[in-house]
């Protein structure tokens, strides 16, 4: 069983910066895409970036040109690096890698911006 292993995450005022990691427990193979979601609370789960295979990125509009989705594929590891940070970006964040056969998810960490 594949696990995907979060960090980075904790408190920070509002205009810092914090950089997200999750990295794999073991190789995952025939990767589509990886990304990043966050819930904030009595919200839905939305998508805030994603990077492909092929280095295609998408960002949500409320993220664009603060946060950068980044990965090396050598390690399976994908970073979200989030400055000018925001109250409302806080939220649970979550990692998630899809490939050709599966999905598979982070267990979370929590980002709070303190205004």
């Amino acid at each position: 069983q594949v696990n995907l292993v979060e960090s980075g995450g904790g408190l920070v005022q509002a205009g810092g910066s914090l950089r997200l990691s999750c990295a794999a427990s073991e190789i995952i193979f025939s990767i589509n895409a990886m990304g990043w979601y966050r819930r904030a609370p009595g919200k839905q789960r939305e998508l805030v970036a994603r990077i492909t295979s092929g280095g295609s990125t998408y960002y949500a509009d409320s993220v664009k040109g603060r946060f950068t989705i980044s990965r090396d594929n050598a390690k399976n590891t994908v970073y979200l690096q989030m400055n000018s940070l925001k109250p409302e970006d806080t939220a649970v964040y979550y990692c998630k890698i899809v490939t050709i056969v599966s999905d598979y998810w982070g267990q979370g960490t929590q980002v709070t911006v303190s205004s």
